[in-house]
């Protein structure tokens, strides 16, 4: 057999020889620190003088852990933080913690900040209105409460409102010169699945990581979806980066790993991407975690009454 045969080819990939006297070969450093649950029990003396000061916030983890434990699919469950003083909102937000997935909706009017507490399809919201006043952006705050559903409901009222999946014209900026090769057939294929797209339809994924594209390509594709109202940070494994397009139900979705390095670049067309949502699942075991620190914490306040 010829030596050329057998012999892997030198500098055919990053990595995938070792230069002459290096053993070590390299490899793309995959996403680590993957968050686990902890359970987080408040001092309640820290904030309150007397015991029976608690009593409204542990109503209100109570209502939570009922609520989460009742919860069938598709349903969203509200809890407005109402009658609560400062001592207690900061009891309950630290017996809550924060969870993998923030959100974030801007509008013209209104601005809501999402973070999923510790307890997976438990979400803790924070409403401000916007008003914007020659060139000055003022919010004012609004209100708090919880949700219990596997993503948000205002999120998805919200964020491609008033939105269409209309082609633009593209032509003149399509030119032998131009560097642009692939974009408008992704175009098509994008619009097309947001026009047809259905509720509960499955998700339609288009891989820009494996697709042959120029940086124009990409130019042109993110020009045409445009920037849309919503940002996802999930950092379940790595950081997975996902945000709203200007076009319905369309979603740009990039995964990092630990040193920010983009390892997956990919287009969604679906009411939102799984990886931000609670599955079934989640939501019953956040159910048994809540009665849990909710027993413990009762029992810890009962002690000193």
């Amino acid at each position: 057999m010829s030596r050329d045969m057998i012999t892997p080819p030198a500098g055919f990939a990053t990595g995938s020889t070792a230069p002459e006297g290096e053993d070590n070969l390299q490899y793309l450093v995959m996403p680590s620190g993957i968050r686990i649950y902890e359970q987080c029990v408040p001092e309640w003396s820290r904030l309150f003088e007397r015991a029976e000061e608690t009593d409204l916030a542990l109503a209100y983890l109570l209502a939570l852990s009922e609520g989460a434990s009742s919860w069938k699919r598709g349903q969203s469950l509200l809890f407005k933080r109402e009658g609560l003083n400062t001592a207690q909102n900061v009891f309950i937000s630290d017996a809550l913690g924060e969870g993998e997935v923030a959100i974030v909706l801007e509008d013209a009017t209104k601005r809501i900040e999402i973070q999923e507490t510790i307890f997976a399809g438990v979400w803790s919201l924070r409403g401000f209105s916007r008003v914007e006043n020659k060139g000055n952006k003022k919010e004012t705050f609004l209100h708090q409460q919880e949700e219990i559903s596997s993503f948000p409901r205002v999120v998805l009222t919200r964020v491609f409102a008033g939105m269409s999946a209309q082609m633009p014209d593209i032509s003149p900026n399509i030119s032998p010169s131009s560097g642009v090769v692939n974009a408008p057939s992704i175009i098509v294929e994008i619009l097309e699945h947001s026009r047809s797209w259905k509720a509960g339809a499955l998700p339609h994924i288009i891989n820009l990581t494996l697709l042959p594209h120029t940086p124009e390509d990409l130019e042109m594709i993110e020009r045409v979806l445009g920037r849309g109202r919503v940002k996802i940070l999930s950092r379940g494994y790595g950081n997975c980066r996902i945000e709203s397009t200007a076009v319905p139900h369309v979603w740009r979705v990039r995964y990092f790993n630990s040193v920010e390095t983009l390892i997956l670049d990919t287009i969604e067309i679906s009411e939102v991407p799984e990886v931000a949502c609670a599955a079934v699942e989640d939501i019953a075991d956040s159910a048994e975690r809540l009665a849990e620190i909710y027993d413990v914490l009762r029992r810890e306040v009962e002690e000193t009454k």
